[in-house]
């Protein structure tokens, strides 16, 4: 652990307040050198245009501050080339920010970057985990927290977040191993609305969740370019793919202020607006 409450200043308690601080990282080595994922394979024989991913996450980052959100960008290493990905190597829920640990080898080395850019930051964190868990397969509604248990988030990393966060509930929602992360299956849009990729999870998981939220389904095509990876910046504004036509129409129908922005590029990696971003504070929405 190394954290002091008094000098706390993360603070997120879901998935759509107002967004005012968030950790990203250039895609400056972004390469598909190591499989890692399944959407790797399907890019693999073309690579990705890093001139070109750098173009796409420079926009997005432009759009995040002309919202009044604060980026901080972590220094890049030449060999760590799934960087961009901040969300994954740690997490914020309540006024505990979380460090991470990674399943994979080639990923290990990102959390002590993170770790080092918060100390010299003097953003304090804990570090609890012996085991994998990975940010985005931690979602959070409030008193809820969801986890994933997947490849990357191991049961006992569940176990153990459970313990940690007594004044929460701490919820696993196991799904296919086949998808990376929770939050490309799944993600929240308010206390009574979410998205998700239902053949991915179980009818139990499914009943659970709908028990909660009204459920926008997401379809196959639009799960691969990672329809539910959505980023609300608050205020019922949302930061989406273009291409994702039948997601965006649905969050337009329900009220919001959707904010298309390219990044395919990147998405061949793995991710898109969620992965790449971690949060550390957020303000209720007015």
């Amino acid at each position: 652990m190394n954290a002091d409450a008094e000098l706390l200043r993360s603070c997120c308690n879901n998935e759509y307040d107002t967004l005012k601080e968030v950790i990203v990282c250039e895609p400056k080595n972004i390469n598909i050198n190591s499989l890692i994922n399944e959407t790797q394979k399907h890019y693999i024989s073309i690579g990705v245009d890093v001139q070109q991913a750098r173009i796409q996450f420079d926009h997005f980052t432009k759009i995040l501050r002309s919202n009044g959100i604060d980026t901080l960008e972590l220094p890049t290493k030449r060999l760590l080339n799934e960087q961009v990905f901040t969300r994954d190597i740690g997490f914020t829920i309540g006024n505990m920010l979380l460090v991470g640990k990674m399943a994979s080898e080639v990923r290990r080395e990102e959390t002590s970057v993170l770790q080092n850019f918060l100390s010299s930051n003097g953003i304090p964190y804990y570090n609890i985990f012996n085991q994998s868990i990975e940010g985005g397969d931690v979602i959070i509604d409030n008193e809820i927290v969801y986890v994933g248990i997947s490849q990357r988030t191991d049961w006992s990393s569940y176990l153990k977040l459970k313990h940690f966060l007594n004044e929460h509930t701490v919820t696993p929602l196991p799904f296919s191993h086949q998808y990376l992360h929770l939050d490309c299956v799944f993600n929240i849009l308010s206390e009574n609305l979410a998205l998700i990729y239902s053949p991915a999870f179980s009818r139990q998981e499914i009943n659970l969740l709908s028990e909660k939220y009204d459920l926008i389904e997401v379809d196959q095509e639009e799960q691969f370019s990672l329809g539910t990876n959505i980023l609300s910046l608050g205020n019922r504004r949302i930061v989406s793919l273009p291409n994702n036509k039948k997601v965006n129409n649905q969050l337009k129908l329900h009220r919001y202020e959707v904010i298309e922005v390219e990044f395919d590029e990147i998405i061949k990696s793995g991710g898109s607006f969620r992965c790449c971003t971690l949060p550390i504070r957020r303000e209720m929405s007015s």
